[in-house]
């Protein structure tokens, strides 16, 4: 199995990528409830690995030439209903679109099928000197594969 594969990488069913993901005490404010910032964190780990079990590895990118990374350009994001301390949680990624230099991704963040938290993000690919660069061919093709609908 490669490491692009593991299960603690997630896994693709139906054009939706899950991630679980588990709250612990450093992730939430003394009231032991998720601190908002640290759900970005989750969104964020969702999407790294969405890409890397599609085939697409961020250090891949930035070891190549020219080097591309990506930087998120704009994410909206809805809290809903808290998680807490010790609550096993699912993060769904999925592929939106891909144009250009720009992808978009919808998330949500799920307990028990219960939807938590809800975000639409797009991310610019850029090279190494900040400048937008079109998406490479990896990537539009794992959008073309695996976008789906919730």
């Amino acid at each position: 199995m490669s490491d692009m594969q593991t299960p603690e990488a997630g896994r693709w069913t139906g054009g939706i990528h899950l991630l679980p993901v588990r709250v612990y005490y450093e992730d939430t404010d003394f009231t032991g409830v998720v601190y908002y910032a640290n759900y970005l964190k989750f969104l964020e780990r969702g999407r790294t690995d969405a890409l890397r079990t599609a085939g697409v590895s961020h250090n891949d990118l930035w070891q190549a030439e020219p080097r591309l990374g990506f930087a998120v350009r704009k994410i909206q994001v809805e809290y809903l209903v808290p998680a807490r301390i010790d609550d096993a949680l699912g993060v769904e990624t999925r592929f939106i679109q891909a144009r250009g230099a720009r992808m978009t991704l919808a998330q949500r963040i799920l307990r028990d099928g219960e939807v938590l938290v809800t975000a639409e993000v797009e991310a610019a690919c850029i090279d190494a000197d900040g400048r937008p660069r079109r998406l490479p061919a990896a990537v539009r093709d794992a959008f073309a594969r695996l976008a789906g609908p919730f």
